[in-house]
């Protein structure tokens, strides 16, 4: 025999928020989620993002194996 009542509560509205400002409303087996870190202000997604790079990957590459670049 199946199992009754296995299955968690759903929210259809599921209140996400993210510095105490409301930011989506969604579906959860949570009435609200509390986020750190979302699209709306991770560097990556915001184009703040800043890859520092003075040597460059493949130059630390060839440094770190010993090899010779050939063009």
């Amino acid at each position: 025999m199946p199992k009754k009542n296995i299955h968690p509560k759903w929210f259809e509205n599921t209140k996400v928020y993210c510095d105490g400002q409301l930011i989506m409303t969604t579906s959860s087996t949570k009435p609200e989620l509390f986020v750190d870190i979302w699209s709306g202000n991770h560097p990556f997604y915001t184009g703040s993002q800043r890859i520092i790079d003075t040597e460059g990957r493949v130059d630390r590459f060839f440094k770190k194996y010993k090899l010779k670049k050939t063009n």
